[in-house]
């Protein structure tokens, strides 16, 4: 038996095989004339129940939400719960009690991750050290022409951007130093400065700070972007080493092109200094070119490209272990490159300051 209200629908008595078909009809004709669109089927005064009564009740559900009505069943009896489970609604998953973890565990968790990766660096090291000493015996497995243009990539195309910085610092520093050195009247110790921060500091420094930016994030993208396309399994399937495919060309012109630059730079940077020395301090063109050159050595050029040769190194280094440890989906290929520019130049400053330390203690 079926009654309404305004609440909703009132099952009574027996819902089996034998009473459904002159049940269901009954029940239809009130859920469509019912007003109310969200309606409950009280189940409470049910005595009987069978497999056919409780399948009709979850497809009655179904097609209530297909009516644009949801369905809700109100005090079922305990003794139908276990035939109608595929009707009622399921319990949220348990709350996990487990407590946060705390400051030692934190720390274990980070000093046994910063070993894991440190261990998966000392190996990329190794592995990369060997291909790249070997392939110049033995030039297999390596594409022709891939030196060449990652080497027009870095260098040739990467000389714009770091010419015009370093024009710009070169500037900046004459101007800064000219205006601390006017008050004493020795504005021709400029010449000094330039000399010797453009070439044994700034160059290097900056030079391979644009080239991480610019190069080393293009290899960490595209060392990411081969293995989210699996295209490093596919050069190991047709029994090509990826680092020995990939990487080493990267590297050798990494090598080559970043001490390039840095010469380059050196002497950008030394002509923009000249250049606000000159025309904006009134300082003779020859007189400043003969101190330069007087003061500038063979040894800050030396060191500048010693200092470039290790920052090539770390640059390659860092963006193909990102690369290589990219995880996850296109949402994780900008943060592979935000970190392998970060690390970039944390271990360029680094190298930097070890560098200098020795430079200045050895003189």
């Amino acid at each position: 038996m079926v009654r309404s209200d305004e609440q909703g629908l009132h099952l009574s008595g027996e819902l089996t095989l034998a009473t459904l078909i002159a049940t269901q009809a009954e029940i239809s004709r009130l859920l469509a004339t019912h007003p109310a669109s969200q309606i409950q089927l009280s189940l409470v005064d049910l005595t009987r129940l069978d497999l056919a009564g409780a399948l009709y009740l979850q497809q009655l559900s179904a097609r209530c939400t297909a009516q644009g009505k949801a369905l809700s069943f109100q005090g079922l009896p305990s003794r139908f719960r276990e035939i109608c489970a595929p009707i009622l609604p399921k319990a949220p998953p348990p709350i996990d009690p487990s407590p946060a973890p705390g400051f030692l565990e934190r720390l274990g968790q980070w000093g046994y991750s910063l070993g894991r990766q440190a261990k998966g660096l000392l190996f990329l090291i190794s592995d990369l050290s060997c291909a790249a000493f070997t392939c110049l015996f033995d030039r297999s497995g390596i594409r022709r022409g891939s030196f060449t243009e990652q080497a027009i990539a870095t260098g040739s195309q990467g000389l714009p951007i770091v010419g015009l910085v370093l024009l710009l610092i070169g500037a900046a520093s004459a101007l800064q130093a000219s205006v601390q050195l006017q008050k004493f009247g020795s504005n021709i110790f400029v010449a000094n400065l330039l000399a010797i921060g453009i070439c044994s500091e700034l160059g290097p420094l900056m030079t391979a700070i644009v080239v991480s930016g610019r190069s080393g994030s293009a290899i960490a993208s595209e060392m990411a972007a081969m293995k989210f396309n699996e295209e490093l399994d596919g050069l190991r399937t047709l029994g090509l080493e990826p680092l020995r495919f990939v990487a080493v060309p990267k590297l050798w012109a990494m090598l080559l092109c970043l001490p390039l630059l840095t010469i380059a730079a050196d002497f950008i940077g030394l002509l923009g200094g000249t250049l606000v020395s000159v025309l904006v301090f009134d300082l003779s063109f020859t007189t400043f070119l003969e101190r330069l050159l007087d003061v500038l050595k063979l040894k800050h050029i030396l060191t500048g490209i010693v200092k470039s040769i290790s920052f090539a190194w770390v640059i390659t280094l860092l963006g193909v272990y990102q690369g290589l440890n990219f995880r996850g989906g296109a949402d994780d290929l900008g943060r592979t490159t935000t970190a392998s520019v970060v690390n970039s130049l944390l271990a360029i400053i680094a190298l930097d300051t070890f560098w200098g330390a020795i430079f200045y203690l050895k003189r």
